[in-house]
Parts: C-alpha cells; sequence; structure tokens
C-alpha cells in the first residue's frame, strides 16, 4: 500500500466515525412535541356541588334558583356515559341566548345555592402532537395521514431501547412480581381492541363524543405497551390489569367534564393507579384540580408527565406539578436530561412567593420503545412517554408489595420512588427532581417499608449545586429572605395536622445564631401532602461573617395511621447549611422588579414575540429563575448580587441597591409607588433600567378571539408590557413609550441584534449629556393588522429604541405635574388615583439609614424590547448590552460604542404622537393586585414573624406497630439485593471496559497521527529529493 493510499484509508475511516456519530445523535434528538390550546366551551358551565348526588336530585337545586329568579332559558346538558349510572359532583349548565350581562346574573344565582361550590366555564381542550427530528424541521401527525408519525423502528443502526430490561425489570418479573391484580387506568386516546400485545385488558371506556373506542392517533396505545406489553417491544408489568379511558378524540380534543366523568367513574372502579400522559400550563381550572386531590384522597396513585417545554425553566405542566402527583421528568440513556423535558419551579406561588420543586424524578424517555397502534413497535420521545415507565413501575411495586398492601398509598408510593432514586451529577433540583428512578431500590425500600413522614427536599443545603439557584448566591445581611418550600409527604394517613409551631434548633457550633428563621404552614395535611414555606435571612451579627451556617427545623405531625383509633405523633427533621457573605458594596446590588410582573393563567397576556403563533400565551411567570435564568447566570458571573422584590416599591430600603432592574411589567402601580420611585432617584441615588415590550390597542384586538359565554371578544388584558402604566411611572423622569410595534435585525456598533415586538420612544429629556439611540426597524404591527398584506410591509422606519439619562435635581419636575397620570384606566373612576402619600411609609424604611453626606441622583436607562434577554423565544441574546447599561446605571460610565451611536440631537425634531391608551374592554382589574386595592391599597410589607431559636431535645422514636411480615419478603429482598449486586459488579465493568476503550482508541489515534505526519513529511522530503535532482 501506498503512503497516498494509507492517508486515503486512514481518513476515509474518520470520515465514517464522524458521519455515525453524526447520524446517532441526530436520531437521539426525536422527540415528541404537545402543544395545546384551550378556549371556554360557548355557553357551558360546569357547576360543582360539595357532595355527590343522583342526576335528578341536583338538577332540583339548580332548578330551585333560577326558577325562583324567573330565568327559563337554560337546560342541562345530558352525559350518556357509564358515570351517570352514579352520584356526581357536577352538572353541565347550558344558557341559550343571553347577553353578558343576564349570563353573569344567572350564574351568581346558582351559585348562590348552599349545595353549590363553585360555577366556571366548561373548557375545550385541544392537544396537538408533533415529533421533531432536529431544530429546523418538525411535521405534525395527522389522522388521516399515518405516514406522518415517527415510525423509526426499521432505521438501521438504532440500537433498541427497551426500559424493561434497563430498569432491570425481568428481576421481579422471575420472583413472581408482574403487576398481577393491580388495577391500571390509562387516561389517553384509547386503545383498538384485540391488541395482541396485551393480556389483561379489563375495561375500554369511551368519554368523548366519538363512537369508537379504538385508538386512532397511537398515542394512548403506545403508553399502554409502555406499561403491560407482554410481546416484542415488552412493557414492565405485563400482567398488569387494564382500564382504558378514551378521554381524547382522534382529533385530539377533550373538555373537562369528559375527564371529570371519567376520573368519577376510576373511583367507583376502585382503580389503584391513572397514569396522564398529559399537562398544560393552565393550573387554575379549578374542577380538574379539585378532582386530582379527590382522586389521591381516594387512595389512587397519580402519575403524569412533567412537560415537553424545556430546556426552559418555569415550564412544569399541570397536573404533574401538583404536590399529590407524581410528576416525571425525561433523561436518554445516557443519563442525561432530554432537553425537552420541563423544568424548573412552579409558578403558582409567583410573583408573592417562591415556586416548589414539582418535579419528582425523572426516567427514561427518548427514543423509549413501545406498542404501535395495531402491532409491531414504535420508537418516540417525550415526558408523556416517561409518565407511563413510573406509572409501570408503580403497578410492579404494588403488586410485590402484596402483604403490605395497606401501606401503599401515594405518598409512601413516592416516598419509597425519591428514596430509591439516583441523583444524577451535574443536574441540579429542579431539573432532575430527587434523580433517576431506580427500580430495584425502590422494591427493596418498599418491602420493608414502615409508614413515616418525609420532606421534599430532605435538607436544604445551600453549598451544594444540586440546590441550584440557592447554591449560587449566598446570603449575606441586608438582603431579601430566601423562601423554600417544603413537600410534606405523610405516609401514614390520608389527613395530619401540625402540632404546635416548627422549632428552629440553630446549630451554635456552626454558627447558626448568624440566621433568622420564619415558616408559614399548612396546618392540614391532606390529601396525603401539606407543605412549609420556610424563610431565611442572615441577622445584624452575621453582617461581617463569611462562610457556613448550619441548624435545622422540626415539624411534629399527628396521623391516625390506618385501622386504628388511637392517633400518631411524627417529628421530622429539616437541616439547614447555608453560605454566607458579608454585604457587597451598593453598586453591586441589583433589585429586579417580580411584583409587576403577571402570567397566564388567570389572565388572557399575550406573548412577548409577537412571531411565535405556535406560543400565544406568557405562562413563565418572567422570573429570574424562570425564562430569565440565563440573565441572572450572566449577572451572577459578571459579579453582581441580585434580590427579588416581591412586594410594593415603598417596601424595599434604597440605599441597599444600586439599580431597580424592571423587566417586561404588565401589572399597574400605586400612585404610593410612583412617588417612592422618584424620591428614590432624585434624594436616594437608586438607579432604574427598564426593559420594555410591544403595546399596541389595534393589534391587541386583532389577537382577539370570541368569548360566547359572556356574548364579547375576548382580547389580552394588556400588551406584551403595560406600557401605559410604565409611563405613568417614567413620567417623573419625561420619559415616554409608543406604540409602534417595531421588529428586525440591526446592529449595535460590531454587536449583532434583533429586536422583536419592541416598543419605542416617544418622549425623552433633552440634556447634552442623555443618549437616545435609533435604528431602523419593520412595522409588525402593522403587518399582523393588515395580514402581511400592507403595501409598507417591507420599509423600515428609524425609531428610537434606548436611552440613557442622568437625573438632576435642578429638572426635576414640579410637584403638580408629576403626580398627574398620563392616562387613567378606562371605564374605571379616575379618583381612584388620586390618594394622598404619606411619607412615614418612607421615614419608617429609609430615613433610619439615612447618611449625612449628600447622594448623587440616580440614573434612568431604558430599552423598548426584553426579548433578548428572555431565554423563552430568544433570537440573539443582548447580555452584552445589559451589561453595558449597567456600568452606566451603577457607575455613571458610558461606553464609547453608544456614546458614537448617540442621536439625540435628530430625536428632538421628531414629531412627539400621542401616548398608548389603555384599553377599556382590559380584565386586569379581576387579577390586578394594584387596580383591586387601588382605592384601599395593600401596602403592607412583608412582615416575617423570626422564630426564637432553641436547644434541640429529640423526641424519643415511636415506631408504628404492624403486623410482622408473612411469606417469602426476605427472601425477595435476598434476591433483590443479590441481583443488586451482580447489576453494580457489571456496569463497574462496563464503566472500566469503556473507560479501557477509550485510553485504547487514544493511543490507536495518537499512533495513527504521528505514522501520518511522519508519513507526509518522507514523502515531503522524498519529493523535495527529487526536486533538486531534475534540477
Amino acid at each position: 500500500m501506498s503512503a497516498f493510499t494509507f492517508i486515503l484509508v486512514i481518513t476515509a475511516v474518520f470520515a465514517f466515525l464522524v458521519a455515525e456519530c453524526t447520524l446517532e445523535q441526530a436520531k437521539s434528538s426525536t422527540f415528541e412535541q404537545i402543544s395545546y390550546q384551550v378556549k371556554n366551551v360557548p355557553k357551558e358551565f360546569i357547576v360543582k356541588f360539595y357532595s355527590k348526588y343522583f342526576s335528578d336530585v341536583r338538577k332540583s337545586f339548580i332548578e330551585a334558583r333560577l326558577l325562583k329568579e324567573n330565568v327559563l332559558n337554560w337546560s342541562i346538558v345530558s352525559r350518556h356515559n357509564l358515570a351517570s349510572f352514579h352520584p356526581s359532583d357536577f352538572d353541565i349548565l347550558h344558557i341559550s341566548e343571553a347577553n353578558g350581562t343576564l349570563i353573569e346574573h344567572i350564574l351568581i344565582t346558582v351559585k348562590a345555592h348552599p349545595a353549590v361550590k363553585s360555577v366556571v366555564p366548561q373548557r375545550y381542550v385541544q392537544r396537538f402532537l408533533s415529533w421533531n427530528y432536529n431544530d429546523t424541521e418538525s411535521f405534525t401527525y395527522n389522522i388521516r395521514h399515518p405516514q406522518g408519525v415517527a415510525r423509526d423502528n426499521h432505521l438501521k443502526g438504532v440500537h433498541s431501547q427497551h426500559v424493561s430490561s434497563s430498569l432491570h425489570a425481568d428481576v421481579l418479573w422471575k420472583l413472581g412480581i408482574t403487576g398481577k391484580g393491580v388495577n391500571v387506568a390509562i387516561f389517553d386516546t384509547g386503545l383498538t381492541q384485540n391488541h395482541p400485545h396485551f393480556r389483561n385488558v379489563k375495561e375500554r371506556t369511551n368519554w368523548t363524543n366519538e363512537k369508537s373506542l379504538d385508538d386512532g392517533v397511537s398515542h394512548g396505545t403506545f403508553v399502554a405497551g409502555v406499561i403491560a406489553s407482554s410481546k416484542e417491544c415488552l412493557g414492565l408489568a405485563p400482567d398488569a390489569e387494564l382500564h382504558i379511558y378514551k378521554v381524547f378524540t382522534n382529533s385530539q380534543v377533550s373538555y373537562t367534564s369528559w375527564f371529570l366523568d371519567a376520573f368519577n367513574y376510576a373511583i367507583y372502579k376502585k382503580v389503584n393507579i391513572i397514569n396522564l400522559s398529559i399537562g398544560g400550563p393552565d393550573f387554575m381550572d379549578l374542577p380538574f384540580v379539585d378532582k386530582v386531590l379527590e382522586l389521591s384522597a381516594n387512595n389512587i396513585i397519580m402519575v403524569s408527565s412533567a412537560g415537553n417545554d424545556g430546556p426552559i425553566y418555569g415550564t412544569l405542566n399541570n397536573p404533574g406539578d401538583q404536590s399529590d402527583v407524581i410528576g416525571v421528568g425525561s433523561i436518554n440513556f445516557d443519563d442525561k436530561i432530554a432537553r425537552f423535558s420541563s423544568r424548573g419551579m412552579t409558578t403558582w406561588e409567583l410573583p408573592l412567593g417562591y415556586g416548589r420543586t414539582g418535579l419528582d424524578i425523572v426516567t427514561y424517555g427518548s427514543q423509549v420503545e413501545g406498542s404501535d397502534v395495531r402491532t409491531g413497535c414504535r420508537r418516540l420521545s417525550g415526558t408523556s412517554v416517561s409518565s407511563p415507565v413510573v406509572a409501570g413501575v408503580a403497578a410492579l411495586l404494588r403488586s410485590g408489595a402484596s402483604h403490605k398492601i395497606d401501606l401503599v398509598n401515594p405518598s409512601s408510593l413516592k416516598q419509597v420512588l425519591i428514596e430509591g432514586a439516583e441523583k444524577l451529577a451535574n443536574y441540579n433540583i429542579f431539573e432532575q427532581g430527587q434523580g433517576k428512578l431506580n427500580l430495584l431500590k425502590s422494591m427493596q425500600l418498599l418491602l420493608s417499608y414502615k409508614p413515616k413522614i418525609s420532606l421534599i427536599p430532605s435538607s436544604l443545603d445551600f453549598t451544594s449545586n444540586y440546590m441550584w439557584p440557592y447554591s449560587s448566591q449566598p446570603l449575606f445581611y441586608g438582603s431579601t429572605s430566601a423562601i423554600v418550600n417544603v413537600t410534606i409527604l405523610n405516609g401514614i394517613s390520608v389527613a395530619g395536622k401540625v402540632i404546635g409551631r416548627p422549632k428552629w434548633i440553630p446549630d451554635l457550633h456552626n454558627y447558626g445564631h448568624f440566621l433568622k428563621i420564619s415558616t408559614s404552614y399548612s396546618e392540614l395535611v391532606w390529601p396525603w401532602t401539606g407543605w412549609m414555606s420556610v424563610y431565611i435571612a442572615v441577622n445584624r451579627e452575621g453582617q461581617n461573617y463569611e462562610g457556613i451556617s448550619k441548624g435545622r427545623l422540626v415539624l411534629v405531625i399527628e396521623s391516625l395511621p390506618l385501622g386504628t383509633n388511637k392517633s400518631h405523633q411524627s417529628e421530622v427533621a429539616l437541616p439547614l447549611t447555608i453560605k454566607i457573605t458579608p454585604k457587597p458594596p451598593r453598586h453591586k446590588r441589583i433589585l429586579w422588579d417580580q411584583f409587576h410582573s403577571l402570567r397566564y393563567p388567570p389572565g388572557y397576556i399575550p406573548r412577548d414575540n409577537l412571531k411565535i403563533k405556535t406560543d400565544p400565551l406568557d405562562w413563565r411567570a418572567d422570573h429570574i429563575h424562570t425564562n430569565f435564568r440565563d440573565t441572572y447566570v450572566h449577572l451572577r458571573n459578571a459579579g453582581y448580587y441580585i434580590d427579588v422584590l416581591r412586594e410594593p416599591y415603598t417596601c424595599f430600603n434604597p440605599l441597599e441597591y444600586g439599580v431597580l432592574l424592571i423587566v417586561d411589567p404588565e401589572e399597574e402601580f400605586f400612585d404610593e409607588e410612583i412617588m417612592s420611585l422618584e424620591h428614590y432617584v432624585y434624594e436616594k441615588g437608586l438607579s432604574v433600567i427598564v426593559f420594555a415590550d410591544w403595546y399596541n390597542t389595534t393589534v391587541m384586538r386583532h389577537i382577539k378571539f370570541f368569548d360566547e359565554n359572556s356574548r364579547q371578544w375576548w382580547i389580552p388584558d394588556t400588551g406584551g408590557a403595560n406600557i401605559p402604566a410604565l409611563n405613568d411611572l417614567l413620567k417623573p423622569f419625561r420619559i415616554s413609550f409608543g406604540d409602534f410595534v417595531g421588529e428586525g435585525h440591526f446592529k449595535l456598533g460590531d454587536h449583532a441584534m434583533y429586536y422583536a415586538s419592541g416598543t419605542t420612544l416617544v418622549s425623552f429629556p433633552n440634556n447634552e449629556d442623555d443618549v437616545v439611540i435609533g435604528t431602523n426597524l419593520l412595522d409588525q404591527g402593522e403587518s399582523i393588522i393588515t395580514n402581511g398584506k400592507s403595501t409598507n410591509a417591507d420599509s423600515k422606519h428609524h425609531v428610537p429604541i434606548m436611552g440613557l439619562f442622568q437625573t438632576d435635581l435642578s429638572s426635576r419636575l414640579s410637584t403638580k405635574e408629576k403626580f398627574v397620570r398620563n392616562t387613567p384606566v378606562a371605564d374605571d373612576d379616575s379618583k381612584m388615583f388620586e390618594m394622598p402619600f404619606d411619607h412615614t411609609i418612607l421615614k419608617n424604611r429609609i430615613l433610619l439609614n439615612d447618611k449625612s453626606e449628600k447622594l448623587t441622583e440616580g440614573r434612568i436607562a431604558v430599552y423598548g424590547d426584553s426579548n433578548c434577554l428572555d431565554s423563552s423565544h430568544m433570537d440573539k441574546a443582548c447580555y452584552w448590552l445589559l451589561t453595558t447599561i449597567l456600568d452606566f446605571a451603577m457607575n455613571s460610565h458610558k461606553s464609547m460604542l453608544l456614546e458614537n451611536l448617540n442621536g439625540i440631537s435628530e430625536f428632538k425634531e421628531t414629531n412627539r404622537k400621542p401616548l398608548p391608551m389603555r384599553i377599556s374592554s382590559s380584565n386586569l382589574k379581576k387579577f390586578s393586585k394594584v387596580i383591586r386595592y387601588i382605592k384601599n391599597p395593600i401596602l403592607r410589607c412583608e412582615e416575617l414573624e423570626w422564630m426564637v431559636g432553641t436547644t434541640y431535645n429529640m423526641t424519643k422514636k415511636i415506631e408504628l406497630e404492624l403486623d410482622s411480615t408473612a411469606g417469602n419478603q426476605y427472601n425477595v429482598i435476598a434476591n433483590i439485593n443479590s441481583e443488586l449486586g451482580k447489576i453494580t459488579l457489571n456496569n463497574d465493568k462496563q464503566i472500566a471496559d469503556q473507560f479501557d476503550f477509550n485510553i485504547q482508541i487514544s493511543v490507536l489515534f495518537m499512533i495513527t497521527l504521528t505514522l501520518t505526519v511522519l508519513i507526509v513529511f518522507l514523502l515531503f522530503v522524498k519529493g523535495k529529493f527529487v526536486f533538486h535532482s531534475i534540477k
């Protein structure tokens, strides 16, 4: 072989290896996306009762109220399904022709009946399944075109991924543990009759308006296969008894009432486990949420997917984010969190609090094999795949602990699952929950289980990366309190209560006395779960300390164990390990305004990027630990310390912070806040940075839809940001935004930028030292209004998008001028804004820290688009711009780049346009924290009751008296232990073999590379010698 041929062969080999790696990566990225469209059903309302009654009794309740008011245009919607033969706790009320006022009167009348718990709109849900192969190419499954489904089981080079073998389910099968006797209900798209993979389908029921029980989508069949297939692609519990509930049509449409009827029937049938491979952002569909609690109270174990909206934080779906449901995320077969897996805290508690760890556990959900719609297997990815994995495991666990069946409940099963889970390296609690599912370890734990109380998380260690974001920033004296929401799991009984108050025991040997601790908690622990919020701060004694502080919280819970009349008290401890640092300087401290952020639900808060039509709602809460997580990481890496403001502006000390950062606010502002901020900036040296978003009432009306319940058009309650409210806030500084919606790519110096649905400046101070920067943008608003048919769709407009302003007391507006709002809320009493300002609010919070020296006035910086900081649909990040603006706001330093781009002189010449008005049809007043209380403002600041530390006196642990276990329990445990030992040895051997293989490959590569270089060198020398010989 010649040297040249040798080089070609080596190159071909490496090219083949690279191609194989690329192909494998492409295949592994296939995943299922589920998006939802949720609407209210025209003229239909769910009437929820406190108890369950037969249909004629329920109708008599409604009839008694409406006939008394002489209301005749109503009827009860008949529901012809199996649940109709049993008592129910709801009816569907249909109201015929009526205007919005009459409908509201009818609903109030029905709600007044003492047997009625609530009256809410009937919900319509349409689910859209799609499978993405890469970031730029996707297709949606259509039942009329089955070839569109991602049936890639015949692809060459793709290794079979059997979940049952990866979780070592065969170990339990050999011991006779196969899911026998466990009733598993699957709420999905149905199952084909006599499917060859299933040997124990007990019942198929249809809750939709279709006639067929069969699965026309294939999603329900796949889910059932992961749980209980007995052929080809084996499920985890092949002998489990399947109860198929078809709650989605072949068009993937469902209604809340269908789920409620099916849930009630599941309670009557006494199913043990329900799998819900569904989810969505609406955690305020109260009938659905309440029914999930009732299912749990009836000892039904609920398993649900976390959602496929990753890798963005704050994307957990309901009901997987409920504490009494097992929420499941996805990993690949190489134990890495799947990119699509939803993550982050729950957003129910925002903006006034902090979210919970709604994600409980992760397991395989990428390229998993399951049953196809009629026969054979297919491969799918998504958290809706991971959910049935856990449901199948739950069935195995329950069948393997038949001698302890009375001890298996939603909490005890969750306890053994999370305690048996393995923590994954390099992932935090909000990404992996309590870790990777381990079937055999959980089986061990359940076989030796004794009822107990436990906590999620079991400890608060702020020094561990697993506890990000708590580990990302140490606490210090003067910082806002950190909040951790702890879930209480009661494995003893469905109901319990907290006895007394939690106790705080500081570890005096480890500086625990430097911590301040406060708690709030649910006194009643029901069903099976409760909660405790822990507030952590540093006291004055610790203001100069740097290091670790420790202590523990102790909680006592009283329960009534099953089968006894004697209550039992359990004591559970929560250890705390907290990082503390001395207070950083003011110019390194940022206060993030969370109080003025709103999200869906409950209101129609539209998307910030109008181009993203597939994600119409702003539902990720706009928190630094949700969709602005990457911005937070950037700021921390730059050395800044960020606190989160969960209350009005009158509640913080401006002398503690260099900058108040206001990003994408949708909320209104109290008059006291507007006046306080002006005071903070001019007299306390606080700087303000605003990143706004689009606002245009015509565009808002264009993205409306008709709600036949109220016979009105439902339009967004505000724009991407509440620009009229922002203009009121910034009026004392002569700054205002307009309603031009700009979009386009441009450059700031060498930095490529993208303006995604942003607003523009209308007015700005005209001082010589100030900076106004403009650029050429498309009129996206006009394009939307005209559906892209505008003749000027491609023409750009030069508009101002950013401004930097150094405030000066000499140019401060007069009192009379600055306290008049630009735009009062339409259709509301304007007097609600004419409220006196009580300066004692400031006196108590600020003047105690006032210094004798004069403070420099603060600075204002504004930019019209926040999408470049929002990870949700970011095109181009602008973290560099944020850092540049922060340098100006903190240190009064203007970068040469921005100085060179300054166009304030040309901005002076532009014509001033009218300011945008609030939209009169907005429902913001129904859920706004400001508008609801503006006549009687609740400006009480967060006042926590700090606990007094006490010494630790551990109560003697009292074990529950349980019957001795009969049968072969210990033999089963011994067999599992033996198999676990073999698996561990095998894994260690595989790791060692892989390590050796990697070394061999590296050595071979180096030898090959050396020989290649040597041969090339010899050829070069030979060629040079020949050349000289010829010469």
